[in-house]
């Protein structure tokens, strides 16, 4: 695939993807609520909107061939770029399905010692002090002080955290 075949396809993708979830977010009040402000709909609704407005602009520059990437016949990816890229997108996609699996917390600490020792070929006691440091400050961010929790896998992980949730509550 060339620069300019994947720069359209990315607009356009990104284009569809917007209108969905402008689509999506008028289930919900994206106007004003009187004495209340926005409605729980608005920000996903505006922000999909600029984005499908400048996924449109990049169609239309690309069609008149304005940028260089619309003119580029270079190719897109080159095996090199993949070489780097492959692994960050395969473990992103263990990421996501770890977190529906194991948890955000536990997949969050095996994904920070994979990127961490072995993509990012840092030592061990950095490798495990982020590890350890994410999850914990995630926990303490999302589930003590905004009080909102995160995936925590499938059911039977869920008894593992009633410690901690008796510290907090």
């Amino acid at each position: 695939m060339r620069v300019r075949t994947a720069e359209l396809l990315v607009a356009i993708v990104l284009a569809i993807m917007s209108a969905g979830i402008m689509w999506k977010s008028t289930e919900l009040n994206v106007g004003w609520v009187p004495k209340s402000g926005p409605g729980g709909g608005a920000w996903p609704f505006w922000l999909a909107t600029g984005m499908l407005g400048t996924s449109i602009w990049t169609i239309i520059r690309w069609f008149r061939r304005v940028t260089p990437q619309s003119r580029s016949d270079e190719l897109f990816m080159t095996a090199d770029t993949v070489a780097i890229v492959g692994p960050v997108v395969v473990g992103l996609v263990l990421l996501l399905l770890g977190t529906y699996f194991i948890g955000m917390y536990i997949a969050v600490f095996l994904f920070m010692i994979a990127f961490v020792r072995y993509l990012g070929r840092h030592s061990w006691p950095m490798t495990m002090s982020l590890a350890i440091g994410a999850p914990v400050v995630m926990f303490c961010l999302f589930e003590w002080a905004l009080s909102t929790p995160l995936p925590k896998g499938v059911s039977a992980l869920e008894p593992l955290y009633y410690p901690l949730y008796d510290l907090i509550y």
